[in-house]
């Protein structure tokens, strides 16, 4: 494998589909591993540490998002991005996905220059959010703290690990305190794209977020959307 070749795990219990995103992905470039189980899907990942894993959500004994909420416990898996694929168009399996940590939805069936247009999104996405090598600063607001480094936010000297896109919504906020971001342009900024995966989205992350660093911080103007405040 090239040092800059792009390593996707593919976990689908459909051997078509396997063979299908194999096909497409290896031909443009990509090193695809293959696993047919949400239990191989870990062990294989811990493994390889694969830069992308898509996922499919309906699978026997272990589904996608346990599968997911297993995976985002690896801390060898914290920059690996993880896109579900689903047939399935209830929003509450996205919400329950976004929650377990996925990065993103692709609806089945599975459109080959969709897919990889996606693919190129959220990896550039992947390479922009990276903290700088020479970020070491932690950022101050007083009873609010951030690390960029460690993904970490501290409040009243408590320490407080954030998954990596609660992370990026927190540091988005952080970048122009008092700012009211809209939802549609936290999206772009943090998820890559223009248009919502589904409405609820921002929504379930600022929940998220505020359930660990509580309301005092994050503020809601009511139609419009969310903004840092600091003391």
């Amino acid at each position: 494998m090239a040092d800059n070749q792009i390593k996707v795990l593919i976990v689908d219990d459909e051997p078509d589909i396997l063979e299908f995103l194999h096909y497409n992905l290896s031909r443009n470039g990509f090193d695809t591993i293959q696993a047919s189980n949400g239990r191989d899907a870990i062990s294989m990942a811990d493994k390889e540490t694969p830069d992308l894993i898509l996922l499919d959500i309906m699978m026997p004994e272990m589904d996608g998002v346990e599968t997911c909420y297993e995976l985002r416990k690896n801390p060898k898996l914290k920059d690996t991005i993880i896109a579900f694929l689903t047939a399935r168009s209830e929003e509450y399996s996205e919400i329950a996905g976004l929650e377990a940590g996925a990065d993103d939805y692709i609806q089945k069936p599975i459109r080959p220059r969709l897919l990889l247009s996606r693919i190129k999104a959220l990896m550039r996405r992947k390479d922009s959010s990276r903290p700088a090598e020479n970020t070491s600063s932690i950022i101050d607001f007083g009873a609010l703290k951030i690390d960029p480094r460690s993904y970490q936010a501290i409040i009243d000297d408590e320490v407080i690990t954030l998954a990596k896109k609660e992370f990026e919504v927190l540091m988005l906020l952080a970048s122009q305190p008092g700012k009211v971001f809209t939802r549609e342009e936290m999206f772009h900024k943090v998820w890559g794209y223009s248009v919502p995966i589904v409405s609820r989205t921002i929504d379930v992350h600022i929940s998220k977020l505020r359930e660990k660093v509580g309301d005092r911080f994050i503020k809601t103007l009511k139609g419009v959307g969310y903004k840092l405040e600091v003391e």
